[in-house]
């Protein structure tokens, strides 16, 4: 029986697509994919807790009662459009949110929903993270600009 052998190059590919995959899920479960919106999280309500991931410059998770992924809230930052994560900027635009909100409360306010997001206004200590994003000195450029 012959043993199969491998190239170089799908050796690499196979490496590159599971080193990137953890990257292209985010935990962020409580906005179900299809179905509605949980009523929690209706246009204008107040949502708050710790966040726990940042997927890019402008998308964050909170967790809403809990760290289990059914209660971790997904926003799309309302007030800032940050750089794609990789176009020029994105990944430090990224680590700048990180550093300014992972593991901190925010205080979020609830607008429409968008995917499995909700496109949300959420405060730091009062003020907006698009204020601590642009106070950062990060330029928008993202795909709402």
């Amino acid at each position: 029986m012959a043993t199969p052998t491998f190239s170089n190059a799908s050796l690499i590919a196979t490496f590159l697509i599971l080193l990137a995959s953890p990257a292209l899920a985010d935990p962020c479960k409580a906005i179900p994919d299809n179905g509605p919106m949980p009523s929690y999280l209706a246009k204008g309500t107040t949502f708050s807790g710790p966040v726990i991931y940042v997927g890019d410059a402008d998308s964050l998770c909170v967790a809403v009662g809990g760290r289990a992924p059914e209660n971790l809230v997904e926003v799309r930052v309302a007030d800032f459009y940050g750089p794609e994560i990789n176009a020029p900027g994105g990944r430090d635009a990224k680590a700048t949110l990180e550093r300014i909100v992972k593991g901190r409360h925010v205080v979020c306010t609830a607008g429409r929903r968008s995917f499995d997001r909700v496109v949300a206004i959420c405060r730091l200590s009062g003020v907006t993270i698009g204020d601590l994003m642009r106070g950062a000195g990060v330029e928008e450029g993202g795909n709402g600009r």
